[in-house]
């Protein structure tokens, strides 16, 4: 019996220490991203590309940015693990990208990041 109640409290403690995505406290961090890229309808290509639809899109292929070699020639696709991989330590992930952009540690913060790039379809309209 005790074997079980101890089970059970470990299980709890570590689902209760499991965090969902917040993407309203994303846009918070999002807020340091917006010196060079953009999301929603309006979003262009400025320092960085825009960064609608990013997942699931291939690193170096968006239309009318100028990546760097070690963008274009990543390999990688934008799924969420990898994103957050880059956004923890973009030269890293990346070695040779332009991205001057130190890195995000906060493991809460990056998935409530991600969470509200999430929510921007390729044309900037939240889904």
């Amino acid at each position: 019996m005790r074997l079980i109640i101890s089970s059970a409290l470990c299980l709890l403690a570590l689902v209760g220490s499991t965090q969902a995505q917040d993407a309203a406290n994303g846009e918070k961090v999002f807020a340091q991203c917006r010196a060079c890229h953009q999301v929603g309808p309006t979003a262009k290509n400025t320092v960085g590309p825009m960064l609608n639809g990013v997942i699931g899109r291939k690193a170096g292929a968006l239309e009318g940015y100028n990546y760097s070699p070690a963008n274009k020639n990543s390999g990688l696709t934008w799924d969420e693990i990898t994103l957050a991989d880059y956004i923890k330590d973009p030269k890293a992930k990346v070695p040779g990208t332009k991205m001057v952009y130190a890195g995000l540690k906060d493991e809460q913060r990056v998935k409530d990041l991600i969470a509200y790039l999430k929510q921007f379809d390729v044309n900037g309209n939240k889904m």
